[in-house]
């Protein structure tokens, strides 16, 4: 019984690790505890009445995500460091970049007496703390507060901003699209989109295919073009206040009751649907379904090249036809976003095999379903990568977890060996063995009798819900 226990506690804790580490080419140790960090602060009096806040409604709050930094008064800078993945830092008053030294300087002429003359913490704006071997790869920055006496040196402002800033790094795992969601887009939307536009992106680590690929959502958080902020840059900008850092809710997550303004992932969507409708335009006489036929549910198929392909997608397709489908293969990787997003939209079902194509489900309306082929081996990571996060957007998760004739390791190894028969004790051995045997090591060739009996309740749970 402890034994048993024993698994069930180190397997729950690794699916959490292996989501956040997804497709990549290292194991990093897992953590055991949440740690709290101590929320490091520092407040002086006002220097100036110059400092005037830049928001339409007078009284909003760069942090719209409350705790120790929830209310941030002129001339402050304050630091919450109490979540695991993610510190994020403010700044309100006289704030001043230099790029070379990578530092942000907020200048006052009245520190507290009892302080010291200047005062500085570091920063790593990227939501990944707790991963050591990534954090090392992420671009650090120095926070400084700084008596303005008449004899101290001040950084001359060479370009003068009125919205505030918000610093974040685009390094780490951008360039994977579940990454790019779950630890770049999500954690903007949930830090800047109170803001209204009204806020300018300082990115660390830029990559320019990421302003292009994300261009559309990108300028529906900021009215302002980005500056990209490196060593080569010379030139100090100058903001009234600072946001350094993003902030995160969980594993493609938001919760509205950690935001002042109660947003939630349906609120997402219609940002979404806000920022992709005019370009989605574009693509819907190419998925148009034209018939004088009553409309039938839409199911996509997420097709995967190269590991956990679907052997018998073509089989699959008819499948779903027979049963009563309107069936659309989709390869993601041929495709801009708006049109995945349009095609998504107007679907009803999305089936595809765990992998950080499913982050597109993000693309559906609520009501709509996420059907996950589960392959061997990562039932925990398939339900918290995916899964959870399907249900808190109001979709209908259903899961379709394989059996071991299913999968092409069946064809492999024997009944009785352990990747088969224990992928529990398999997944013990660390991340490594779980990325090359179960995430790179497997195809599926999928039982049609099977998964029909899903499909054929999906189909007639839509034309339940849908009256088509």
């Amino acid at each position: 019984m402890v034994k048993s226990h024993q698994h069930l506690t180190f397997f729950h804790l690794f699916s959490l690790i292996s989501c956040t580490l997804l497709f990549l080419l290292f194991f990093s140790p897992p953590f055991l505890f949440f740690s709290q960090f101590p929320v490091q602060s520092f407040v002086s009096n006002n220097i100036s009445s110059s400092n005037k806040k830049i928001y339409s409604n007078g009284n909003a709050n760069i942090n719209n995500g409350g705790g120790p930094c929830s209310s941030i008064t002129n001339n402050t800078i304050c630091c919450d460091r109490t979540s695991y993945h993610t510190d994020v830092c403010f700044m309100r008053g006289d704030v001043r970049t230099h790029p070379p030294s990578f530092s942000i300087t907020l200048y006052s002429t009245s520190i507290n007496a009892s302080l010291e003359q200047s005062h500085e913490l570091k920063i790593k704006p990227y939501t990944r703390k707790w991963e050591a071997f990534l954090q090392d790869k992420i671009e650090e920055l120095s926070l400084k507060v700084i008596n303005a006496s008449p004899s101290a040196p001040i950084l001359h402002c060479d370009i003068h901003h009125d919205a505030p800033a918000l610093f974040f790094s685009a390094g780490g795992y951008t360039g994977n699209l579940f990454h790019a969601f779950n630890n770049g887009i999500l954690p903007l939307y949930i830090t800047s989109q109170h803001l209204n536009r009204r806020v300018i992106f300082v990115v660390l680590q830029d990559h320019k295919w990421w302003h292009t690929r994300y261009h559309e959502i990108l300028s529906q958080l900021s009215g302002y073009p980005p500056i990209i902020f490196s060593k080569d840059e010379v030139r100090t900008h100058c903001f009234p206040e600072a946001i350094i850092g993003l902030r995160f809710h969980g594993t493609l997550t938001i919760d509205p009751t950690q935001m002042n303004d109660r947003k939630t992932a349906e609120d997402f969507h219609q940002f979404l649907d806000k920022a992709y409708k005019h370009r989605a335009k574009r693509y819907m006489h190419v998925h148009a379904i034209i018939t004088d036929e009553k409309p039938k549910p839409r199911l996509v198929i997420i097709s995967r090249n190269g590991s956990r392909a679907i052997e018998n997608e073509g089989e699959l397709v008819q499948l779903g036809k027979k049963i009563g489908f309107h069936v659309q293969v989709m390869k993601p990787e041929c495709m801009e976003l708006a049109e995945i997003y349009q095609v998504l939209n107007s679907s009803n079902v999305m089936v595809g095999v765990h992998g950080a194509g499913l982050t597109h489900f993000l693309f559906m309306r609520p009501g709509s379903v996420l059907v996950q082929i589960v392959p061997i081996g990562v039932d925990e990571l398939a339900r918290s990568c995916f899964g959870e996060p399907a249900e808190k957007l109001g979709m209908k998760y259903v899961e379709y977890k394989i059996e071991p004739r299913e999968s092409s390791l069946y064809r492999k190894y024997e009944d009785s060996d352990p990747v088969l028969s224990d992928p529990e004790s398999v997944n013990g051995k660390g991340w490594q063995v779980t990325k090359d045997v179960y995430l790179e090591g497997q195809n599926v060739s999928l039982d049609l009798q099977r998964i029909g009996v899903h499909l054929v309740r999906v189909f007639q749970y839509v034309v339940s819900l849908r009256g088509l």
